[in-house]
């Protein structure tokens, strides 16, 4: 099994796409049995190389949403990753070059720019959204791709080679829930209304809620939408109708302003809380910003950039224009993964798509220095980790701080 290194971080200023510059720490084999596609001589020329390497070049796919519900998301995320690459290597030898695509969320363009893809990368640094990894899990199966999802549905443990970046939807919430039992927020027996999307995201997050309430006798009010449904008062009006005594979420961004608004002034003063896609930092300058600081807490996968204050001074330097999201983190964490996936393979002679997909099977105990949660493994099925942190919306880069370090909630294990 592989141990995940520590990540490192520098500042650089990040392009379009990217090509890498800066060394690593894990060399490649002196001989491999394979025929090699590296570069002359040196230990590029002894790694077995098939798709998406071309000398001492790795190009990567990216299918993100820049132009979607989750585009500020999706910016970030891409920006990041574009970011980590050039200030890392494989294995002291492969740039690596990102070919960027933007789905708009659309689950039928994702699958018509993958196979544009395919033919000439070697593995997928980032796949935005659920419903598009779904759509395109039988090509990534049948590609051997080593695929990372900008997404955490627990279906997407089941796509051979797909590696969710934390904890699954569910195990997220139902950290969520222990976090507010624990503050006193929540009490057995209480009644919670969930707002969620159709599909695969949406339904995860349920299914965690649906979990907890069992274990606790929480009484549920589901009310599920569609990504395009923006106003939020009826479901908000429902919920007050019936008392809940707090809102979970697994939307997006604008979902959770119009419910946070939408309480406020109906007087639904209770707890909110949601999976990681449900806040942006652009919410904190609309007008439910202080509802949201007054009481939602989100789940999350990564930490926030109070505990990361390197990256975020590299990420202003290299984009001065954009307010930073946390997308940042995910983004650069998942990178991190990807290097180590990389650099596995690289140790064992062979980076065609067959020998990148065996490391990635291969890989434990994932450390990317606090970005990303602990990731335990991909295991098919199983959520890679059982740990979330729970952040609070507040008036600081990335529009969060962290509430409660990475931990493992009471209901997680039963869930995973």
């Amino acid at each position: 099994m592989r141990t995940g290194k520590t990540l490192r971080t520098t500042t650089a200023v990040a392009a379009a796409v990217v090509v890498v510059t800066a060394g690593c720490s894990t060399r490649a084999p002196e001989e491999s049995g394979g025929g090699g596609g590296g570069g002359e001589g040196g230990a590029a020329a002894d790694v077995l190389t098939d798709v998406g390497v071309e000398g001492e070049t790795i190009r990567l796919g990216v299918l993100t949403d820049l132009t979607g519900v989750f585009a500020a998301l999706g910016q970030d995320i891409t920006n990041a990753n574009q970011l980590f690459w050039q200030d890392n290597q494989v294995c002291d030898t492969y740039s690596v070059e990102l070919d960027v695509q933007d789905t708009g969320y659309v689950p039928q363009t994702g699958v018509q720019l993958y196979s544009s893809l395919e033919p000439n990368v070697l593995a997928m640094q980032q796949t935005i959204g659920s419903p598009i990894n779904t759509a395109l899990a039988p090509e990534f199966e049948a590609d051997s791709m080593v695929n990372f999802p900008s997404a955490w549905a627990r279906t997407l443990t089941e796509i051979p080679g797909t590696g969710v970046p934390g904890a699954t939807y569910d195990v997220e919430l139902a950290n969520g829930y222990a976090y507010m039992f624990d503050q006193g927020l929540l009490a057995e027996g209480d009644t919670v209304g969930h707002i969620y999307f159709e599909g695969e995201y949406g339904e995860n997050g349920l299914a965690g809620s649906e979990a907890v309430a069992e274990e606790r006798g929480l009484t549920i009010i589901p009310a599920q939408i569609k990504a395009t449904d923006q106003d939020m008062t009826a479901q908000i009006t429902q919920f007050a109708a019936a008392g809940v005594d707090a809102i979970a979420l697994t939307v997006a961004p604008t979902q959770t302003a119009s419910a946070a608004g939408v309480a406020a002034a109906q007087g639904l003063d209770v707890p909110i809380i949601g999976s990681n896609p449900v806040f942006a930092p652009g919410l904190l300058q609309g007008p439910a910003a202080q509802a949201l600081k007054d009481n939602l807490y989100v789940a999350s996968p990564v930490s926030a950039f109070d505990a990361q204050p390197e990256l975020l001074a590299q990420y202003q330097e290299a984009y001065p224009n954009v307010q930073p999201s946390l997308g940042v983190l995910v983004g650069y964490g998942m990178s991190a993964i990807m290097k180590q996936v990389l650099d596995a393979a690289c140790e064992n002679g062979d980076l065609t798509r067959e020998g990148v997909f065996s490391a990635f099977n291969e890989l434990s105990n994932v450390d990317t220095g606090g970005l990303v949660v602990p990731i335990d493994g991909f295991e098919t099925g199983v959520s890679p980790s059982l740990q979330s942190f729970i952040l609070r919306p507040a008036d600081v880069p990335g529009g969060a701080e962290v509430a409660q370090e990475a931990f493992e909630g009471e209901f997680a294990a039963g869930l995973a």
